[in-house]
């Protein structure tokens, strides 16, 4: 199978659960290139600073994962499908409901929304769909108070689908 390159996308803050994920998900991965880690970004928590990061990007990657936080979730995450910015709507290529399977299958309870969110995390995420044209993927976490070791440990199974190695069948 060929190797697919993925980026790992979270937002900067000691106190974000998508900061901490990717760090987390990243420790174990064999995504390394001398001795730094190449998939693996942090983006400003700011609408300017998001849209700078991302231009920033070195776009050869196959596909992006990105994380963000939303304090409403407790015991799932939710896979977003679209971003929205003035009334243009984008939509990821990526395979959700592939990935919601493979969630569900390791015990991460998760669930599918089409209607964007209206805050950094869409504006993040259209600009992701823009740059990588669809090949991008927003997952919703919950905050660090209603995340635990065991929610990380679940996460990191995601690495026995091909996702952390880039395996993964992105694509619909």
């Amino acid at each position: 199978m060929e190797n697919k390159k993925c980026l790992f996308v979270g937002f900067k803050g000691m106190k974000n659960s998508s900061c901490v994920l990717v760090s987390e998900l990243l420790k174990e991965s064999p995504l390394r290139e001398d001795g730094g880690l190449k998939n693996f970004c942090l983006l400003t928590n700011s609408f300017e600073g998001v849209k700078k990061d991302i231009e920033a990007i070195d776009g050869n990657y196959d596909f992006v994962i990105m994380f963000g936080c939303d304090k409403s979730l407790k015991d799932c995450v939710r896979l977003e499908c679209f971003a929205e910015k003035d009334e243009v709507k984008c939509e990821t290529r990526l395979d959700v409901k592939l990935l919601s399977e493979t969630l569900s299958r390791d015990g991460v309870e998760n669930i599918i929304s089409e209607t964007p969110a209206q805050y950094l995390c869409n504006e993040a995420y259209w600009y992701a769909l823009q740059k990588f044209e669809g090949k991008a993927v927003f997952v919703h976490i919950p905050t660090l108070k209603n995340i635990d070791e065991i929610f990380i440990s679940k996460m990191k199974e995601l690495k026995n689908y091909g996702i952390l190695d880039g395996t993964f069948k992105s694509s619909r």
